[in-house]
């Protein structure tokens, strides 16, 4: 267990810090190495924004104000991502401590914490930052707490070193370290808590005399100490920390993030059958003793109730799945989609906006779109609900204890009363009334022998063909 578990594993989730702080979230990277026309702290990990998987770990402590450093041209985006946040403009970016002198105004005569973390480093969990947060409050009175971690391989981090008390005696970055410093397997994750009292000092104090002519806020460490005040490290994991700079880190920080939610789940009581081929999303709700087979995807806003089966290559996005119900193999649920308790949805079948009541059964090869199914009515294979006639959506209504038959398109608007039972291969464009038998099924034509003759006739073609 690291040190930040450690002293948050009393954190609930519910509890939030009786001294006051502020949250700020530098986010004015531009992200070069992403490629990308979409600010990088808006690219997505299971299913959300980065930033929105940082900005969830502070708010559940509670913070008196969250602000986020913008860039010029990522300003509106972030701003629209994270209505409840204050956004300020680093332009031009001189480095992480110019960013936290953007947000001066904000915190001069704060006398709570401030809380500095990235819109890049997605990871974090709530219970670091409640410990890192816990530290500063102790009775050594530490003005600066950096959370620290140790990589399998240090490569070019920036490290933390440390006095004999171990207390935080400065932070040196890589290029500027000496081999000895280099041996040390502590590393800067850049996320500090810092007593807003002080704050504005240390900041008062930070020199851009450097090859970049940058304000780096790693020196307020050296700071601190050179006023009198203590600097303390919190331990965290490394994957809490790992910073996403290019789509191969997203790619890493997606992988850690996915067995996070497996391991979650799983301790929840859901069963799945091959974890690994399993993908969530941040908000996916699951009950106990959900079954979740093989290659099953999450996308966002999913409700599951209880002991549901979900069989395998299935894709559920913004529905709702009550208790008892039966999905796939390879069905997909879109937006919209309530299914109540003991519904079947088979292989092949796609559920857009419809709502199907208890015990109601669609189990092959169907399109149901914009539509209600009455509770234990049966939908049979490759039935659609023909919703767009190209210029907008319609509702189509099956009844309650309603039989569809094979191969039927209902023809929006559209009703299909209580008990009403639909013939295979129609094509109802008109209400059908409670109990009765509808079907636009055209009468049966046969000749006699004419199959034969077919056959004849066309064989004999061919050999004319080969012929000439």
């Amino acid at each position: 267990m690291s040190e930040a578990a450690e002293r948050g594993r009393k954190y609930d989730g519910s509890r939030m810090s009786r001294t006051p702080f502020q949250a700020l979230v530098l986010a004015a990277g531009k992200g070069t190495r992403m490629r990308s026309g979409l600010p990088k702290v808006l690219h997505r990990l299971a299913g959300r924004p980065m930033l929105q998987h940082v900005l969830t770990a502070v708010e559940r402590l509670l913070p008196l104000r969250t602000v986020l450093v913008a860039a010029p041209d990522n300003r509106l985006a972030l701003a629209q991502t994270a209505p409840e946040s204050t956004v300020v403009v680093q332009d031009p970016p001189l480095g992480t401590g110019h960013a936290v002198m953007c947000a001066r105004p904000l915190l001069e005569h704060f006398q709570g914490d401030v809380l500095v973390l990235y819109g890049d480093t997605p990871l974090i969990r709530p219970e670091t930052l409640n410990a890192m947060l816990a530290r500063r409050r102790e009775g050594d009175d530490p003005a600066v707490v950096v959370l620290g971690f140790r990589p399998a391989d240090a490569a070019e981090y920036g490290r933390l070193l440390t006095d004999g008390a171990g207390m935080l005696e400065r932070i040196v970055e890589f290029r500027e370290a000496a081999s000895s410093e280099l041996a040390v397997g502590l590393c800067n994750s850049g996320v500090m808590a810092i007593d807003g009292a002080v704050l504005p000092a240390l900041l008062d104090r930070l020199r851009n005399d450097n090859a970049k002519g940058e304000y780096y806020l790693t020196n307020i460490v050296a700071i601190a100490r050179a006023i009198g005040r203590a600097a303390a490290v919190v331990e965290g994991e490394a994957d809490e920390v790992l910073g996403v700079n290019s789509r191969s880190e997203l790619a890493a920080a997606e992988a850690v993030i996915q067995q996070r939610l497996r391991r979650m789940h799983m301790d929840n009581g859901v069963t799945l059958i091959d974890p690994a081929s399993t993908w969530f999303c941040a908000d996916t709700r699951l009950a106990q003793d959900v079954v979740v087979g093989p290659s099953v995807v999450f996308g966002p806003g999913v409700e599951v109730g209880e002991g549901v089966e979900i069989l395998p290559f299935s894709h559920l996005e913004g529905c709702r799945v009550a208790a008892g119900a039966r999905i796939g193999p390879f069905a997909r649920l879109r937006p919209g989609a309530q299914l109540g308790e003991g519904v079947h949805v088979g292989n092949f079948v796609e559920l857009k906006n419809a709502k199907v009541e208890n015990g109601a059964k669609i189990n092959h090869l169907s399109y149901v779109g914009d539509a209600r199914v009455g509770a234990k009515a049966n939908v049979g294979a490759g039935t659609i609900t023909c919703n767009y006639d190209g210029f907008g959506k319609a509702h189509t209504e099956i009844g309650a204890g309603a039989f569809i038959g094979s191969n039927t398109a209902l023809v929006a608007p559209v009703k299909v009363g209580d008990g009403a039972i639909v013939g295979a291969g129609s094509v109802i464009a008109e209400d059908v009334p409670a109990d009765a038998l509808a079907m636009t099924r055209g009468p049966l034509t046969q000749k006699e022998g004419y199959a034969a003759e077919y056959r004849r006739r066309r064989s004999k073609s061919k050999v004319t063909a080969i012929k000439s």
